[in-house]
């Protein structure tokens, strides 16, 4: 008897196993197939069209706009040092970025405009102001930036004045892929005074769900310290298009590491804005400005 007992309790035992078993590997098995076919999905369209289906359906999602305006908050971050601020952003599409900066709950401290030509600031705290053009950034972060540039970063949009070809498509992580050695400016959009520049290597990830840019790394090609990562999420629908309200960028220049995470509120496009910039007759000119990542 006993021998049928623990013979029986055996038999229980590995049936009992057995389901356990099954459990968990039927919905791994599941789950394993269900990411494979995902994956097949993805990946057709780019056999027979490749990097020009990504770009074209990049293009067709991007946010199109003549005017747009938002509220913002932001955590600006050096070497763990943090600074919490808000304000509101404008932009005129192709034309003028204006940023009016507050202490949390504060009244204005600074207003920046920037154009496809200059880069102006007010400090209205200590009552000072600079004019430049882009040459003094980009000589100031070490780094080649543009209008186009800027505006594009702070929609999550691919650069429009820059070569489209020269792509490679790949699949990353259950996301498509798309990227460069090499950026050229077109020539129609460059000025007289204005160089002839490149961006180096470029990453950009797309969710294959919608298209829409969730992620663009930048880094030079013989230095691994200086780059530039842009992340955007909380996508929303906008008058009809998918916006990113959770932005943050990491800028590594050498020693130095910075973090900006912008999150966007109240965002409304198409409305006529205005974009007041009046230095005061007592402000003075800042001479030099410190590059924050020195």
């Amino acid at each position: 008897m006993r021998k049928k007992s623990t013979r029986k309790n055996s038999m229980n035992k590995s049936r009992t196993v057995i389901k356990l078993l099954l459990i968990f590997v039927i919905p791994i098995a599941i789950l394993q197939q269900g990411c494979s076919t995902a994956h097949r999905a993805i990946k057709a369209p780019l056999k027979d069209e490749g990097a020009d289906y990504l770009f074209e359906k990049l293009k067709q999602s991007e946010i199109h706009f003549s005017n747009l305006s938002a509220k913002f908050s932001a955590e600006y971050t050096v070497d763990k040092k943090k600074t919490s601020l808000s304000g509101q952003l404008r932009i005129k599409h192709d034309s003028i970025i204006w940023i009016s900066i507050s202490p949390l709950l504060g009244i204005e401290m600074a207003r920046v405009e920037l154009t496809n030509d200059s880069a102006k600031y007010i400090n209205r705290i200590e009552s000072r102001y600079f004019v430049r053009d882009f040459a003094y950034i980009n000589d100031l972060l070490n780094n080649t930036l543009d209008f186009d540039m800027v505006q594009a970063f702070l929609l999550g949009n691919d650069f429009s004045f820059y070569e489209n070809g020269k792509f490679r498509a790949s699949i990353d992580n259950s996301n498509y892929k798309l990227t460069t050695a090499e950026r050229h400016k077109l020539k129609k959009y460059l000025r007289n005074n204005e160089a002839v520049g490149n961006i180096p290597l470029q990453h950009i990830w797309l969710d294959p769900s919608n298209f829409k840019i969730t992620l663009v790394l930048v880094k030079e090609l013989e230095n691994d310290n200086r780059k530039f990562e842009a992340n955007y999420a909380g996508f929303q629908q906008i008058s009809g298009q998918l916006f990113p309200t959770e932005l943050s960028f990491f800028i590594e220049t050498g020693n130095k590491k910075v973090t900006i995470k912008l999150s966007y509120s109240r965002i409304v496009i198409d409305q006529q804005q205005s974009f007041p910039f009046r230095i005061p007759e007592n402000y003075k000119p800042i001479q030099e400005i410190v590059n924050p990542a020195n």
